[in-house]
């Protein structure tokens, strides 16, 4: 598969990319088809020199069925030569590590508990609106709710027994 990506150059802590037609099987800095263009990281994104390219080869490129990685997608979706790429979204990207995971393993947390109320509902609704009236300004509410759902299972397991033993 031909791909259009960055092959890197320049000096240790230097970068300079070369825009370039590739097989997706070659070294990222190896061999390529052909250069198309060149980014400069290091210069300011108002100036010319940042990003060159030639735009009939990569539009000839692209015809033949080659494609862009995400970066080069995204230069050459700035440079008005292809439709800009939707912007993934990731809100927790600016949020430190440790917060994050402390939001995942509550957001994990709350589905599960969320699931057996709405099991629960049908069965008793009645002890479900006194509970939360009495317990609303505590945040351990739904965990006591929970076992109230396990009840609900067992207290159905007899009702199965029941008819069993009528049969006999």
């Amino acid at each position: 598969m031909l791909k259009l990506r960055l092959s890197r150059g320049g000096t240790k802590k230097r970068p300079v990319y070369k825009v370039v037609v590739a097989d997706s099987r070659f070294a990222r800095d190896g061999r390529f088809i052909e250069k198309v263009g060149f980014f400069n990281p290091l210069l300011p994104k108002e100036k010319k020199e940042r990003v060159g390219l030639e735009a009939e080869r990569i539009k000839y490129w692209l015809g033949q069925g080659a494609q862009p990685t995400t970066r080069v997608a995204r230069i050459l979706g700035e440079n008005e030569l292809m439709p800009m790429p939707a912007n993934g979204n990731n809100p927790n990207k600016a949020v430190p590590k440790k917060e994050r995971n402390k939001k995942e393993e509550d957001n994990k947390e709350a589905p599960k508990e969320e699931a057996p109320k709405a099991e629960a509902a049908p069965a008793a609704e009645a002890p479900k609106e006194e509970a939360p009236k009495e317990e609303a300004p505590k945040a351990e509410a739904p965990k006591e709710e929970a076992p109230k759902a396990e009840a609900a299972p067992a207290a159905e397991a007899p009702k199965e027994e029941a008819p069993v033993e009528e049969k006999k």
